[in-house]
């Protein structure tokens, strides 16, 4: 298990890249699937905010050759919990929600980002909304409902 990292309180699972594009960024080592589906990458902005990233690959192409919605939506499903990173503190959380509207489509090795914003953060529930783009051209708009499970 890795040491827990002070800029992410409370995810101990995040490892850091050492090399290639994503050297200095943050991943999940503890979950299996996000791994097999990404792997997915995340770093805190010098203004606070954080942003989400990866470069699409062959196996994240539907039949016509763009990327998948699923990817995409998973990856979605990331970057809710990365834009709550501080929200969620210490804490863990499930996503209750995640709703996304497709705006555009990207092809493989493109680099696809989001950013967002808690839109409310109180509670047992953190509302998020973000905007995933393909090389800077919006892809993705979603929202996503975090509910918080408190460590026992």
């Amino acid at each position: 298990m890795h040491q827990p990292i002070k800029e992410y309180p409370g995810f101990d699972a995040l490892a850091r890249c050492e090399e290639g594009e994503f050297a200095g960024w943050r991943y999940w080592d503890g979950d299996p699937f996000e791994s097999r589906a990404g792997p997915f990458y995340m770093r805190r902005e010098d203004d606070g905010a954080f942003t989400s990233a990866f470069r699409t690959e062959a196996r994240h192409m539907n039949g016509a050759g763009f990327i998948h919605g699923g990817c995409l939506l998973t990856f979605a499903d990331f970057s809710l919990f990365s834009i709550a990173t501080d929200a969620l503190g210490a804490d863990q959380g499930v996503t209750m929600n995640l709703s996304g509207d497709f705006l555009g489509a990207a092809g493989p090795d493109v680099l696809i980002e989001a950013r967002g914003e808690v839109t409310r953060g109180s509670g047992k529930t953190i509302f998020v909304r973000g905007l995933a783009t393909a090389d800077g051209t919006p892809a993705l708009s979603f929202t996503g409902i975090i509910r918080r499970l408190s460590k026992r």
